[in-house]
């Protein structure tokens, strides 16, 4: 009994956190928002009637294309072992850690005016300020969760299934059509509704690459409360927001059941092992073609960032961050660069600690213990996943602008936000590493005289540490990336990177983004390293 007191010692903190720091914002949010006369104010106007419309329609065509270039790269993956696989699928990884904000001035280095493609084509190939460049930018972010969920689940597939199909006659795509793509529709369906998911409530994406005519929610949001200071409106598209994504969340996770039921299929499909015979044929220029597009499609965003830090009039220099460290060239931040990159570094940390002690207790509980209301914590842990950044930040103001609770502009209230706001990629990770962990292990360990609390200690969470340190990894990437909360409710003194960044960007002054956002791709590729290293699955 002592160990499952302990236990709900951790526990009942973690629920408390989570209620003063999500549910009691999102609370004050619907009591404002939640009015006929301010949903029908927002639903009668044309303007906010097009930007529900546009945030539904690029999520779709998020999708689309992100299911169009990662299905055949799920094949590959399941089918095939070819010289270059393990590299191809590290890089895929690269997605996962890199800030939106960083992806989104590679874009503008890309196909800006004055962009590599620009020059290249001697022409702007007007794909920056538009639709078109949201749908890559999220396609770029979404496509390896498609190509690493797909490829999961069908090198799981019986082979036996089709073998039977085909000795009844069933070729090519009929038997793909009626008998593999039934097996692969958990791993097809939840992976696009994630993908739809995370387009919908994508915010740097469509602020910084949309412009004005291709505002989202998300984007309406942050205009309204920031720009406008009319409340009544951001909390009314912050209602219809969340009814949304609830929605869609709730259809995700019960996607996401199926998915986990197919995949504890423990037949694994041996890849063919491609020859060089094989390499030069049709099939291996297919191959050889989609990896050099997957590498130019995630790596020539960095690249252009990288480069466009070193050069100045087209000569190679250090210049930009000579001036990134001069407190005289930083006039705009309110305070510096060292400053920024300590506060990124601290809120990272405090993120991680308390993310990772929210997921492992809440984790743990609902996986081991039948307590009562127990369905009950699992849906309020689980909610969060259906909120969004800048929803966080309008509550942040709503619920800690005035005592006893006066938190705005401390540096306190920006760990909170970003706690919340990575927690939930904790939890997914850290429960798919305790589920794998059998109970026989820490029933034997008990028998042997270990409690429960030193049997998890000694054996289970040494053999779930992998999921631990990939949601720590998570957490951390996801503080340092996080923008739009953070421009919310944070005071200048406590300057991010991604917040210099961004008003770097708004003044126009490139060098000096791209090499803050090289520091900040640094710190990202250490994570990215760790996750591979680990070789734990997130999704």
């Amino acid at each position: 009994m002592l160990s499952r007191r302990f236990w709900l010692v951790v526990l009942l903190p973690a629920l408390a956190f989570l209620l003063l720091f999500f549910y009691y914002p999102i609370a004050l949010i619907l009591k404002d928002g939640l009015s006929i006369s301010a949903i029908s104010s927002v639903l009668s106007n044309p303007y906010y009637r097009h930007v529900i419309a546009f945030t539904i329609l690029q999520a779709i065509g998020s999708t689309l294309l992100t299911l169009l270039i990662g299905l055949p790269g799920a094949y590959l993956f399941a089918k095939y072992d070819f010289p270059g696989k393990r590299t191809l699928k590290a890089v895929l990884t690269v997605p996962f850690v890199m800030p939106s904000i960083m992806v989104a001035l590679g874009f503008i280095l890309l196909f800006g005016r004055e962009g590599f493609f620009t020059s290249l084509l001697g022409r702007n190939p007007g794909i920056l300020y538009s639709w078109k460049a949201i749908l890559l930018a999220h396609a770029f972010y979404n496509f390896p969760v498609v190509v690493r969920m797909v490829s999961s689940l069908w090198e799981r597939i019986n082979p036996h299934y089709e073998e039977a199909a085909m000795s009844l006659g069933a070729r090519g795509f009929r038997l793909f059509r009626t008998v593999t793509l039934p097996m692969l529709s958990p791993a097809i369906i939840a992976s696009a509704l994630l993908t739809f998911i995370f387009s919908f409530l994508s915010f740097s994406i469509p602020l910084i690459l949309g412009g004005y005519r291709y505002s989202t929610i998300e984007v309406a949001i942050f205009t309204s409360i920031i720009t406008l200071l009319d409340f009544r409106t951001g909390a009314a598209l912050a209602v219809i927001q969340m009814t949304l994504s609830f929605t869609f969340m709730y259809l995700y996770l019960k996607s996401l059941d199926r998915y986990s039921k197919a995949e504890e299929q423990r037949i694994l499909r041996e890849p063919k092992r491609l020859k060089l015979k094989d390499m030069v044929s049709l099939k291996g220029l297919g191959i050889a073609l989609y990896s050099i597009i997957v590498f130019v499609f995630i790596l020539s965003p960095l690249l252009a960032v990288v480069y466009d830090s070193v050069t100045w009039n087209g000569k190679f220099t250090l210049e930009f961050y000579r001036r990134l460290f001069d407190s005289s060239y930083n006039p705009i931040f309110g305070s510096d660069s060292l400053h920024a990159i300590a506060w990124t570094f601290a809120f990272g940390f405090a993120t991680v600690l308390l993310a990772t002690l929210i997921a492992l207790a809440i984790a743990y509980s609902s996986l081991r213990w039948d307590l009562p209301g127990k369905t009950l914590v699992d849906v309020l842990a689980t909610l969060p996943l259906g909120s969004s950044a800048i929803i966080i930040g309008l509550g942040y103001i709503k619920a800690f602008h005035r005592p006893p609770l006066l938190l705005l502009g401390s540096p306190y209230l920006i760990v909170a936000a970003h706690t919340v706001i990575a927690y939930p990629f904790a939890l997914r990770a850290v429960s798919s590493s305790l589920r794998k962990v059998k109970a026989s292990l820490r029933e034997a360990a008990m028998s042997l005289g270990a409690t429960d609390f030193k049997a998890f200690l000694k054996v289970e969470l040494p053999l779930a540490f992998g999921g631990v340190l990939v949601g720590a990894v998570f957490s951390f990437a996801m503080s340092i990336a996080e923008l739009g909360a953070t421009y919310m409710i944070y005071q200048p003194e406590y300057t991010t990177i991604t917040i210099a960044i961004y008003r770097y960007l708004g003044s126009r002054q490139f060098g000096s983004a791209s090499a803050m956002a090289v520091i900040l791709m640094l710190v990202s590729l250490a994570g990215f390293l760790l996750i591979e290293r680990t070789g734990e699955e997130v999704w």
